[in-house]
C-alpha cells in the first residue's frame, strides 16, 4: 500500500547516500558563502556606495548619506523576512533540488540587478528581490542536506548548509570588502553574483533528485496558525538579537573601549567568525543527540558569554576570548533552532525553516538597533553586550516555556503525539 511521505524521513529515504553524498554537501554550503557575502559585505561597503549613488547628498553631507545607504541592509533584511514564507508556501509540492536552483538563478539575477541598478531606488529594490530567496534558500538546502546525511543527523545536515555562511564571515567577506573599496562595489558585486552563478552550477552538478516532502501550500499556510510555530519564531527573533547586539558594535569597542586600532578590528571579526564555525558543527552534533538540552544550554552559554564580552573586552585578551565565545555560543544555537521550527511544523518543514530565516532577521534589526539605542543613550559601547544578555535571557525563558508547552518528547527532545514510542 503506497504511503505518502510527510518527513524529513521520508526524504532520507528517497535520496540516494553515496560517494558523491559530501561533494554534494559542499556545494549546497558553497551557496551559503555566496548568500554570507551578499548579506554581510554592504556594512563594509556603505561610503563606497553612498558616494556612488547618492553622490548630491553625499558631497553636502557624508554621515548622512552613508546613513541613507544602509537602507540597502534594510531591504534585504525585508525581502528576507517576506519571501521565507511566501516561498515556501508556494514551492510546497516542487522537488527540493529544483527549487535549490531556482533560488540561486533568482540570487544572481536579484544580485547582478544590484550591481548594474542606475540609482539608489532602483538598488534598493534590486536588493529586496535577492533577499526574497534568502529564507527559502536554507530551508530547502538545509533539509536536502539532511536527507543526504541520514538518519538521526538532520541538525547535521543544517549545520553543513550554515557553515558556508561562518566560512563566508571568515574569508570571504573581508576578501570582498577589500576589492569593492579598490575596484568599487559593483565590481564586488558582479563577483559575488559570479559565485552565485558557481554555486547554482555545483548543484546542478552534484546534488542529487530528491523529492519534496509532501506537503502542500495550505499544509504550509496551515503552520502559521500553530502557538508553537510563532513561539519558537519568537525565541529566535528575541534570543539570537542578543548575538546581533554584540556584533553589531565590535568595531567601536575595539577601536574606543580595548584601544586597539582600526586594523584590528577584522582579526577580531576573524576571531569571531572562528567561533562561529566551531560552535556551528559542535550544535549541529548536540541538536540531533538531544534538542531540547541544545537549545536551553546553548541560550545559556550565549548569555555567559555577553557578560564576559562586556566585563573583559577592555582588554586584547578578553576581546579577542569574548568575540570567539559570543560567536561560538551563539553559532551552537543555529542548528538547534532551525531543527525545532521543523519540529513544531512537521507537516510543514519548509515553512518551518524558512521562518526561521525570517527570525534571524528580525533578530538582526532588532539586536543593532537597541544596541544603538544604549550607546545613543550615554551608555557606552559596552552597553550592547549587556543588552545581549538580556535579550538571551528572554530567549532562554520563550524556549523554556516552548518546551514546557509540549506535553511529550522523543528521545532527542523532539515533541511527539502521546502515546508514540519515543
Amino acid at each position: 500500500m503506497a504511503t505518502q511521505s510527510t518527513g524529513i524521513a521520508d526524504v532520507e529515504q528517497a535520496a540516494p547516500r553515496h560517494q558523491r553524498r559530501w561533494p554534494a554537501l559542499l556545494a549546497l554550503a558553497f551557496g551559503a558563502v555566496a548568500i554570507g557575502l551578499t548579506e554581510f559585505v554592504p556594512a563594509g561597503l556603505l561610503p563606497q556606495i553612498a558616494a556612488n549613488t547618492l553622490g548630491t547628498e553625499y558631497a553636502r553631507d557624508q554621515s548622512g548619506a552613508v546613513a541613507q545607504a544602509g537602507w540597502m541592509i534594510t531591504a534585504y533584511a525585508l525581502g528576507v523576512v517576506v519571501g521565507a514564507p511566501l516561498i515556501a508556501a508556494l514551492t510546497a509540492r516542487m522537488p527540493r533540488r529544483r527549487l535549490v536552483l531556482a533560488l540561486l538563478l533568482l540570487f544572481v539575477v536579484g544580485t547582478v540587478a544590484s550591481a548594474l541598478a542606475p540609482n539608489f531606488g532602483l538598488v534598493l529594490a534590486a536588493r529586496f528581490m535577492a533577499g526574497l530567496p534568502h529564507g527559502a534558500y536554507f530551508g530547502a538546502a538545509g533539509l536536502l542536506a539532511a536527507s543526504l546525511m541520514g538518519p538521526g543527523k538532520a541538525a547535521r545536515g543544517f549545520a553543513v548548509v550554515l557553515s558556508g555562511l561562518t566560512a563566508a564571515n571568515v574569508v570571504g567577506v573581508p576578501a570582498v570588502t577589500w576589492l569593492g573599496q579598490t575596484a568599487g562595489w559593483r565590481i564586488a558585486y558582479l563577483l559575488i553574483a559570479g559565485v552565485f552563478a558557481l554555486a547554482l552550477l555545483a548543484v546542478a552538478a552534484t546534488v542529487p533528485e530528491a523529492p519534496a516532502s509532501g506537503g502542500s501550500p495550505a499544509a504550509e499556510l496551515r503552520s502559521l496558525l500553530s502557538p508553537q510555530v510563532w513561539l519558537t519564531a519568537a525565541t529566535a527573533a528575541i534570543g539570537f538579537a542578543g548575538f546581533f547586539a554584540v556584533n553589531s558594535y565590535v568595531a567601536p569597542v575595539t577601536t574606543e573601549v580595548t584601544g586597539l586600532s582600526a586594523g584590528a578590528v577584522p582579526w577580531v571579526l576573524a576571531a569571531m567568525g572562528l567561533g562561529m564555525t566551531v560552535g556551528n558543527a559542535l550544535g549541529g552534533w548536540l541538536a540531533d543527540r538531544d534538542l531540547r538540552r541544545a537549545t536551553l544550554y546553548g541560550f545559556l552559554a550565549m548569555i555567559a558569554s555577553a557578560a564576559l564580552f562586556g566585563v573583559a573586552a577592555g582588554t586584547p585578551a578578553g576581546l579577542f576570548s569574548g568575540a570567539f565565545l559570543i560567536g561560538a555560543t551563539s553559532l551552537f544555537l543555529g542548528p538547534a533552532l532551525q531543527a525545532r521550527l521543523i519540529a513544531v511544523a512537521p507537516d510543514a518543514q519548509l515553512m518551518g525553516a524558512a521562518v526561521n530565516q525570517s527570525a534571524m532577521n528580525i533578530a538582526n534589526s532588532l539586536g543593532a538597533a537597541l544596541g544603538g539605542a544604549v550607546i545613543a543613550a550615554g551608555l557606552g559601547y559596552r552597553a550592547p553586550a549587556w543588552i545581549g544578555v538580556a535579550l538571551g535571557a528572554v530567549g532562554l525563558c520563550l524556549a523554556a516555556i516552548s518546551f514546557a508547552r509540549l506535553t511529550a518528547f522523543d528521545t532527542r527532545g523532539r515533541p511527539r503525539s502521546v502515546g508514540t514510542p519515543s
